[in-house]
């Protein structure tokens, strides 16, 4: 009767032990990358400023649609008039969805091109840490200039996202996990063509787009709509607009939220799935320390 008790106290310990474990691999890795941030940091402010320079001619152009103080074709297509919130939303929340495509593939071609890629997978650390690992900073760096962005613009664009951040936390986050499901699968393909970066940026870009980060779903011709709507990061930021914004929805706003849970969970399976396919493939062929 006791060998099981200490079997189960012995395997708490050791997951315990391997969770400290990844959680020191993350924090080495994230302290590398802060290093390399700010080794450059004019590079660094130009990353802070680069928000303000996109956004301020979107909200200047927008005015000129503006008639009365309201964007009544805009307000048609989205149920709401504030274009500034919807834009700047949505390139809040594709900023986050970049650092997870960007810093899974652009970090594992920068090993490869540096010729490290084999040495650091030597380490006793699951793939899977190496990956997260890897989106850490970016994830900070991201969630810093976020803030920042927001408090400006709401003094200088009067923009407000109003108090419902905590349901609109919650509703995004299944979505932010997922594309990590979208991360480790581009991480596999890294692999195997090497040079990402075209790849990465284009994808990206075209999810971003189709998604809805910039423009209204229910604007894009009708095909696309249809391509937009198979994508389950359309849900996400539908359902935040819609908590936020009061923004008509796609579909019900329970079922959009059962969607993000379901790509979470699936993507995060089919990502590790295929990125342990090809990471065998990678060893058994002798490719890795080709890179």
């Amino acid at each position: 009767m006791k060998r099981p008790t200490a079997n189960a106290a012995g395997h708490t310990r050791a997951v315990a032990s391997g969770v400290r474990e990844a959680l020191w691999a993350i924090a080495a890795i994230f302290r590398r990358d802060w290093l390399t941030y700010w080794r450059y940091p004019m590079n660094a402010l130009f990353w802070l400023m680069q928000p303000f320079i996109w956004f301020t001619p979107v909200y200047f152009m927008g005015l000129s649609f503006v008639e009365g103080g309201r964007a009544a074709g805009f307000e048609a297509f989205t149920g709401t008039s504030d274009f500034m919130a919807f834009v700047m939303l949505g390139g809040i929340m594709s900023n986050y969805v970049n650092a997870v495509f960007w810093s899974i593939g652009t970090t594992l071609k920068n090993e490869m091109s540096a010729g490290v890629l084999e040495s650091n997978w030597l380490a006793p650390v699951p793939r899977a840490v190496h990956l997260v690992g890897r989106t850490a900073f970016s994830l900070v760096s991201v969630t810093c200039e976020s803030i920042v962005l927001m408090t400006v613009m709401r003094f200088l664009f009067r923009f407000d996202l109003g108090r419902d951040i905590i349901p609109a936390l919650v509703t995004a986050l299944p979505m932010v996990v997922g594309i990590y499901g979208f991360g480790f699968g581009f991480a596999g393909l890294v692999l195997l063509v090497r040079d990402a970066n075209t790849m990465i940026d284009i994808s990206s870009y075209l999810v971003n787009l189709l998604s809805g980060s910039t423009v209204p779903v229910a604007a894009l011709p009708r095909f696309l709509t249809v391509i937009a709507m198979a994508i389950p990061l359309t849900y996400g930021y539908d359902a935040v607009r819609a908590i936020l914004l009061g923004t008509r929805t796609l579909l019900p706003l329970g079922v959009e939220q059962l969607i993000l849970v379901g790509f979470m969970v699936v993507m995060i399976a089919l990502g590790l799935w295929a990125f342990g396919v090809v990471e065998r493939r990678c060893r058994r062929l002798g490719t890795l320390s080709m890179h």
